[in-house]
């Protein structure tokens, strides 16, 4: 009976000092492949990776023996089990713009096409306009990157825009001393983003302008980045199937992303509120960020979306850059009619076909379509086998969100499944993050709403509703409002240091998409080249945009110095104009307008407020 071989990263600090290239990075390859047959068998040493730029260290497939007896070795700091890391799943700039004066596309500094964005995530969909070099310099000589083929992505795939894409599989040319480095583009897979998710990141952090962007007819307008004429390096270390991020890969994208000569990282991925490790030697994001800002290259993260509970940030190691999310002054609202003409607005995604003089379907709420084994309290969450399809199809569903186990899509799902015409979910959480059902009517109230439905409902010998499609509402107030996902400080490790840092928005953001998820496409259409996505994930990018605006206009500006100016620029308010707020920095003895990373009021000139209502505090939002 053979011990089971698992993923583990050795960690060994800091590379040797003195030059760098192929051969030292061959002489390192080789040290690792010795240190590893002092201990492996020559039959069953699998070496997956070789950190040898802003760290030293190497991935490999052990047991647990062999990790044990590594960590004893004198020159390895720790070991560890390879992690699996999750993504944290335009008009945001716009409100930035309103907000604090912002201006990715001027009106202070011209940022400059020298700056580096390398996005670490799902990989990249170059044919986006997003990702178009249109009027566009040369790419800088300092680039050391790679564009990287696969099936369906060329060298040609990459241009002066999107100048690197690097991808991570099983790099088996890895396993014997004499690997060469051509032998480590055999790893399988492309750079090619399948998911939409490092996409979308890319775009939000560093998307070039594209007039007319919309999804669907919703959100129209400009979709551009926060640094529009920085590049754009895209490492893809997670899967196609969503199924998680390797450690090993995203310690290795950071390894390569230093020595490419990028200048600000992008990370949306990381660990849950729940998967704790005991210290931060043992947390991969950890590890290459402190590495790659000792190299003077900034890392943004996201915080995760296991908020609101108290100490469930993440990526919160001192040296991170780590981003609340919050929501803008855009919203989706999707109306709910009944039959008594009654108006009640919802929040939701979907490209309904009922309408306000249509047909109006009949309204049933979940625990009267129970079926007999199913308790009450199950089918009104719209449980999975709840309810008796032939109470519900043909008529609009009424569930309540008591349940946090079952999600609002599965709801959705359950509905769909059931032959239900719609559904109207009553729970007040997570509304200001609406989910997009495509052509299926849905629509999310609170409880004072829902308690009116019901009230109807259970009044009306024949209750009648229907949904409409979803309407964006500009200029919603009150805005920002902390996103109730948005994980929230103190950091458990670093209880005495203010995590997150700073907020940015994370909620309902339009940004470039794959064209080819068929998933959530309305009935007669094409996959749409735009989505909006909430999340900590799309915070993230927000804030390494305005990194990079400040780099380009400070090629000299440390990370730390970069770090402080978005944490700590100045909110001012003008006592003339009460509800008028504006943000001053000083630039060459000349004040211009600015980003405050965690604006202290919101759109009304109010306190901004955590997803509760509750004024936000530092643990939600930051500085």
């Amino acid at each position: 009976h053979s011990t089971p071989k698992r993923s583990y990263v050795v960690y060994m600090g800091s590379p040797p000092s003195g030059g760098g290239g192929v051969k030292l990075a061959e002489m390192m390859r080789a040290a690792h492949l010795e240190m590893l047959a002092s201990i492996v068998p020559q039959e069953q040493r699998w070496l997956t990776h070789s950190y040898h730029h802003a760290f030293e260290g190497f991935a490999a497939e052990l047991t647990e023996e062999e990790a044990l007896a590594l960590s004893a070795h004198e020159r390895v700091v720790s070991v560890f089990r390879d992690p699996v890391l999750l993504l944290h799943t335009t008009r945001s700039w716009d409100f930035l713009d309103m907000q604090s004066g912002f201006r990715p596309d001027g009106g202070a500094p011209q940022a400059s096409g020298d700056v580096i964005i390398g996005v670490i995530d799902t990989g990249i969909w170059p044919e986006s306009p997003s990702f178009n070099d249109d009027g566009m310099g040369d790419v800088p000589s300092r680039w050391r990157g790679l564009c990287m083929q696969g099936p369906s992505f060329k060298k040609s795939s990459c241009n002066k825009k999107l100048i690197g894409a690097r991808y991570y599989g099983d790099q088996l040319g890895l396993v014997a001393p004499n690997a060469s480095l051509a032998r480590v583009a055999l790893s399988t897979g492309s750079p090619r983003d399948d998911v939409g998710h490092g996409t979308h990141c890319a775009s939000t952090a560093a998307g070039a302008i594209v007039e007319g962007a919309n999804y669907y007819g919703l959100a129209w307008g400009a979709a551009k980045g926060g640094a529009p004429a920085a590049r754009v390096a895209s490492y893809k270390v997670c899967t196609e199937d969503e199924n998680g991020c390797s450690g090993s890969a995203l310690l290795k994208a950071i390894d390569d992303a230093v020595s490419d000569g990028v200048d600000v990282i992008s990370i949306s991925i990381g660990k849950t509120a729940t998967d704790t490790v005991p210290d931060l030697l043992t947390d991969p994001v950890a590890l290459g960020a402190f590495h790659a800002h000792q190299r003077g290259v900034l890392v943004v993260c996201s915080a995760g979306n296991d908020g609101p509970d108290p100490s469930t940030v993440v990526n919160s190691a001192p040296w991170i850059l780590t981003v609340a999310a919050s929501t803008i002054d855009r919203a989706f609202h999707s109306s709910i009619v009944l039959g008594n003409r009654k108006v009640f607005k919802g929040a939701a995604i979907n490209f309904s076909n009922q309408s306000l003089d249509g047909e109006r379907y009949p309204l049933v709420f979940g625990a009267q379509a129970a079926t007999r084994r199913a308790p009450a309290s199950e089918a009104s969450n719209c449980y999975p086998g709840s309810l008796r399809k032939r109470k519900v199809a043909g008529k609009i569903l009424v569930c309540i969100g008591t349940d946090s186990r079952i999600t609002r899509r599965i709801k959705m799902l359950v509905a769909e499944d059931s032959g239900a015409r719609g559904l109207v979910l009553i729970d007040h959480k997570a509304m200001e993050a609406p989910i997009d059902t495509a052509s299926f009517p849905f629509s999310q109230v609170g409880t004072d709403a829902g308690a009116q439905i019901l009230r109807y409902i259970n009044s009306t010998k024949n209750p009648t509703a229907a949904i409409l499609p979803t309407k964006d509402v500009k200029l919603f107030k009150p805005a920002p409002v902390v996103a109730s996902f948005s994980a929230r400080g103190p950091a458990a490790l670093t209880e005495a240091i203010l995590k997150p840092d700073l907020m940015a928005p994370g909620v309902s953001i339009l940004a470039a998409m794959p064209p080819m998820n068929m998933e959530d496409v309305p009935a007669g259409k094409k996959p749409s080249s735009f989505s909006i996505k909430s999340g900590t994930s799309m915070a993230c990018p927000h804030v390494a945009g305005a990194g990079a605006f400040l780099k380009s206009a400070h090629p000299r500006w440390t990370p730390s110095i970069i770090r402080s100016a978005l944490m700590t620029t100045g909110v001012c308010l003008d006592q003339s104009k009460p509800k008028k707020i504006v943000c001053i920095f000083e630039q060459n003895g000349r004040p211009w307008s600015w980003l405050h990373a965690a604006t202290a009021r919101n759109n009304l000139g109010l306190p901004v407020a955590s997803s509760s209502g509750a004024v936000a505090t530092v643990h939600d939002m930051g500085a």
